[in-house]
């Protein structure tokens, strides 16, 4: 079962072995402030943590997650992405070129492995299955991985002006403008909201912290490209945003998707901590105060020994009922 194999990656993260693909992604977020909210500069989270990643890596120094149990060692673009993204804000900090020409690393692997779906789009696809509501199949591609492999792609094209960079992220901006029963990543939902998802799922279910992330990738290509059709995807995001927030408030804790489920899925410590700094970082981006009221009001929650406890035994209970 889905929940087995969840707890069994938990146990070799946190109790056998930390260097799983747990120890990458579970690092304190933070908002960068030295981020630039007009120009592509620095990222909007400093993801020092993913760039003091210890291994394996790749004979070309690429990441690879350790997932153990059937999935075992994998590239994940995301990953790839972020510890490139890392590597680049420590470049901007210190003008040093070792973090520079690691920074690049990623950024060719991105572009030699943009791949072309069933519907002729390009993607950055997963080649392992995962576990899930409904479980996705290598290939899988993700709205998360397409934003965050253009944030790369286009801090890469500022600095060295080589056209592939540009090329490979006006490829992977496509996927943005089409729905995901056409290849693409876009859902709009019966209300007209415009939703990108993490997880490509019938029905879709929203997970914040990959619609999020993706985001910024639009508003990136749209700082890089001028694009108008960038700058209305992202508008409209927004908008979806404002009116749909609310909905993952429970009371306690937020939500980490919309599950279909009868108990509904709240997310973990972690994930409750990212969509904080996401909001902050939203409300930088967009001054919306809406998004800094939510991350003041979340971030409230968090610091409540109750909710916490609660919120860590409900998050068990969905696990062993669900996925």
């Amino acid at each position: 079962m889905g929940y087995l194999a969840y707890f069994e990656r938990v146990i070799y993260a946190y109790l056998i072995n930390k260097n799983s693909h747990l120890s990458f992604w579970h690092g304190e977020p933070e908002v960068n402030e030295k981020a630039s909210l007009t120009e592509l500069g620095e990222y909007y989270m400093p993801f020092l943590y993913k760039a003091n990643y210890q291994g394996p890596f790749d004979e070309k120094g690429i990441p690879i997650l350790d997932y153990k149990g059937k999935v075992g060692k994998q590239y994940n673009p995301i990953a790839i992405a972020q510890y490139g993204l890392g590597h680049y804000n420590l470049y901007k900090r210190t003008s040093n070129d070792k973090y520079f020409n690691i920074f690049l690393k990623q950024a060719n692997w991105l572009v030699e492995h943009l791949e072309t779906n069933l519907k002729g789009l390009h993607v950055w696809n997963h080649h392992f299955d995962w576990e899930y509501r409904d479980p996705l199949k290598s290939p899988w591609y993700s709205a998360l991985s397409q934003g965050q492999g253009i944030s790369v792609l286009a801090r890469a094209f500022k600095e060295t002006q080589q056209k592939e960079y540009l090329g490979a992220a006006q490829k992977a901006f496509e996927s943005f403008k089409y729905d995901i029963f056409e290849g693409g990543v876009k859902y709009t939902d019966k209300n007209g909201y415009i939703w990108f998802e993490e997880a490509i799922v019938t029905p879709p279910t929203h997970i914040l912290n990959g619609f999020l992330w993706s985001l910024w990738g639009i508003y990136d290509y749209y700082l890089l490209t001028k694009e108008k059709e960038a700058e209305e995807l992202f508008e409209k995001s927004i908008e979806t945003l404002k009116e749909n927030l609310r909905l993952y408030d429970n009371g306690f804790w937020s939500l980490y998707e919309f599950s279909g489920t009868k108990l509904k899925m709240i997310a973990s410590s972690f994930y409750h901590s990212l969509h904080i700094i996401q909001l902050r970082v939203m409300y930088k981006l967009t001054k919306e105060k809406l998004f800094n009221n939510y991350a003041n009001k979340w971030n409230e929650y968090r610091r409540k020994i109750l909710n916490r406890n609660l919120a860590l035994i409900y998050k068990a209970i969905f696990k062993l009922l669900y996925y």
